[in-house]
């Protein structure tokens, strides 16, 4: 029930922001690309742009989802009729709301409505995930996926041994058609086979081996008891198509690392290397062994924007177990979590995190923390980086329907939030003077979806035009 679907900052001046928007509002407005770097292997591809790839069923992306038509009212002069206006938007939106708005250039808080009362995050939890991912990892970083092979190649091409391949955490490992088709960026699995025939392997006596051992073998969170479920394909450290048994991504494989070994080895096949196609999960060998080469992931921006402009709860969860694989305890969600949470922490902020998409009802925090947490990043060396990956209104993501017509249509960068009788919005908006402006308005007890997706748009306009 969850949704699915930035270079270095200082903190700048008004003046210096000014001009920033003037040539292009920070370069924050366009869609980040992330740099390719050269590899052994050209295994990343971005055949399509975001916009123009299909992303899947999701719950941040209603049938209609309502927008702000026409012009916003115009922002009171006085402050404290500013922020009445605003908390009349969030009180018409939803049971139970909470909202906080700063101007982080002046210190100042425009607005706060509970700011301070913990509520459900939906997938506002992603800031805190992807936020830590990409500080932590840096923009640039790349997941690697291995393929060793135990004993030798004789003159005939024969390799007496098996091959292994090894998971390292891309969530966006796959075939192009699938990705092509829902996201737009991948790491093309097949790219291996390339790299068997350069190494003279013409065949394998024995079998290829998929090692998933950098995470855990829990499925998926809390929110499933740790299944799979309709919101994310199953996890693992060696995923395929995010979990989904075929391309058409319709239904979900038991076996994740299995299935990326069996295609794997269908396409070696299919490419003239005679090995069997009977494979099977085992860890690599201690010893033994010699690496043929590796695939790398998109930037770790690029995954970031994936995770947070499409709300793509896969994305986070797998981000967040790499998270506890290397900067905490080891690969599960746990690790991941109290990673994240010491992060929070570090930018005066604070979370409760129980999984990294926000499927979990119990991931809390409240509009002042994640406030706390977006000025945080401001000066963080990524900073810029990880605006940018968040979703344009009136054009990216969850979204790019929402907001047209506003003064926040292209000026603000946003993250939603859904979960049953929850929605929320926060993000950043560059308002017309050039002047970035952070907000996060966490709705509970929403009985009408659109109507709370309608006021939180007011809201963002009258942030965006003040």
């Amino acid at each position: 029930m969850n949704n699915k679907r930035s270079k270095t900052s200082s903190r700048r001046s008004p003046a210096g922001l000014a001009a920033a928007a003037a040539a292009g509002l920070l370069g924050v407005l366009g869609l980040a690309s992330g740099s390719r770097a050269a590899a052994t292997l050209a295994p990343v591809a971005r055949a399509l742009p975001n916009s123009a790839a299909r992303p899947l069923p999701n719950p941040d992306r209603p049938t209609t989802t309502p927008v702000a038509h026409g012009r916003a009212e115009a922002a009171p002069r006085r402050r404290s009729g500013f922020c009445g206006l605003l908390v009349s938007h969030l009180n018409r939106g939803s049971g139970s709301g909470g909202l906080m708005v700063l101007d982080p250039v002046h210190r100042t808080v425009l607005c706060r409505k509970n700011a301070t009362v913990p509520r459900p995050l939906a997938s506002n939890m992603k800031l805190f995930t992807t936020s830590t991912a990409l500080t932590m990892f840096g923009a640039n970083r790349r997941l690697l996926t291995r393929l060793f092979a135990s004993g030798e190649v004789d003159r005939r091409g024969v390799l007496r041994g098996s091959l292994y391949l090894k998971g390292g955490g891309d969530p966006a490992l796959g075939s192009p058609a699938f990705y092509n088709r829902f996201s737009g960026i991948g790491t093309n699995l097949f790219a291996f086979a390339g790299q068997v025939k350069q190494a003279g392997i013409k065949k394998v006596t024995g079998r290829l081996y998929a090692d998933d051992t950098i995470f855990d073998r829990r499925r998926g969170v809390a929110d499933s008891g740790y299944a799979a479920s309709s919101y994310i394909g199953p996890l693992s450290g060696l995923a395929f198509n995010e979990g989904f048994s075929s391309s058409s991504g319709v239904s979900f494989t038991s076996d994740p690392a299995k299935l990326a070994a069996a295609k794997l080895a269908a396409f070696l096949r299919k490419r003239g290397v005679q090995i069997t196609p009977n494979v099977a999960v085992r860890r690599l060998p201690s010893a033994g062994t010699t690496r043929l080469e590796f695939l790398a992931s998109p930037t770790m921006t690029q995954l970031v924007q994936e995770t947070d402009v499409e709300s793509n709860n896969f994305y986070a969860e797998t981000l967040l177990k790499g998270i506890g694989a290397r900067f905490g305890s080891g690969g599960t969600t746990a690790a991941g979590a109290a990673v994240v949470e010491r992060f929070a922490r570090r930018h005066h902020s604070a979370v409760r995190a129980v999984d990294g998409s926000g499927l979990t009802r119990g991931n809390s925090s409240t509009p002042a923390h994640i406030v706390r947490l977006l000025e945080g990043m401001r000066a963080e060396p990524v900073g810029d980086q990880f605006a940018k990956d968040l979703a344009l209104a009136g054009h990216s993501g969850t979204v790019a329907d929402r907001m047209r017509g506003t003064p926040a249509d292209g000026r603000c960068r946003t993250k939603t939030g859904t979960i049953s009788g929850v929605s929320n919005l926060s993000g950043y908006c560059f308002n017309k003077s050039g002047r970035v402006m952070i907000f996060s308005i966490l709705m509970s007890g929403v009985g009408k979806l659109s109507r709370a997706h309608y006021e939180q748009d007011r809201i963002a306009a009258l942030v965006a035009g003040r």
